[in-house]
This record gives structure tokens, C-alpha cells and sequence, in this order.
């Protein structure tokens, strides 16, 4: 990759509905060039997909928390991954240092639908206990997948 694959994708990721030939006027390349190089970074699995992002609250999802996971003894990833799956309010989770075992992102309803969620987090097999902190308002998101 070099500095006109990079721009592309910059400018992708500001936009993913920009033509061709308006991301090569801005970098310096006709619209087929650009062309060529996006199929190539498709091709390459340097650019997975193209998508958009919805307003989770259109959803109904307008509740949002950050939880801290903490296990009895240890437990394997793909076991908490597991747990995971099986809560369809936890968008994001990943193992971490500390002393918590995972930190999950969960979005829901409302606040009694999180502790629906909460609570079967927390009957889970090796589910010690959890920690959480509900979002009172976003201050930055950066989308970078």
C-alpha cells in the first residue's frame, strides 16, 4: 500500500458513497485508476466491505452501557464467547488486563431490558459478577473496521 491507498481509503471512510472520480480529484488520479486500486484493495482483503451506520436509537437501542466482566478462575476466551453470543444486547466485547476478565459493550431498550441482559450475564457458568457504567452521553466515536 502507499499514499494514494491510503487517501482512498481516508476518504472512503468519510464517505463510502464517493464516486470514483471525486476521490481522484482529490488524491490526483483519473476514476478508473482509483477503480483499479479499490477492486485491488477489495481483491487483497485490505477493504472488507462497504456499509453504513444507523443511529442504534432508530434500532431502539438507545440504552447504553460499558460492562466489566469478572470470572471464577480462568476461563478461556472462546468460553466467554460463548456467554457472549448468547446475549444479543452485548455488540462488542474483548478480553482484557486488570482485574476484570472482559470489558462488554451492550446497547438495549431501556434500562430494564440492560438488566434483563445484565442479570443473564451474570447467571452464566464461571460469571462471577459484573461492573457496569451506563452511558450518559457520547462524546467521540471513531468507526475503524
Amino acid at each position: 500500500m502507499d499514499n494514494l491507498d491510503h487517501g482512498i481509503i481516508d476518504l472512503l471512510r468519510l464517505n463510502a458513497r464517493a464516486g470514483y472520480g471525486d476521490i481522484g480529484d482529490v488524491i490526483g488520479l483519473s476514476a478508473s485508476a482509483v477503480k483499479r486500486r479499490v477492486d485491488r484493495l477489495v481483491g487483497d482483503g485490505v477493504i472488507r466491505g462497504f456499509t453504513i451506520q444507523v443511529d442504534p436509537a432508530v434500532d431502539g437501542l438507545a440504552t447504553e452501557a460499558y460492562v466489566e466482566l469478572f470470572c471464577r478462575g480462568t476461563v478461556a476466551p472462546d468460553e466467554l464467547k460463548r456467554i457472549l453470543l448468547d446475549v444479543p444486547e452485548v455488540v462488542d466485547a474483548g478480553t482484557v488486563t486488570g482485574s476484570a476478565d472482559a470489558i462488554v459493550h451492550m446497547r438495549s431498550r431501556d434500562i430494564a431490558s440492560l438488566e434483563v441482559a445484565l442479570e443473564k450475564l451474570r447467571l452464566a457458568p464461571n460469571v462471577d459478577h459484573t461492573r457496569s457504567a451506563i452511558v450518559l452521553s457520547r462524546l467521540i466515536h471513531r468507526q475503524h473496521d
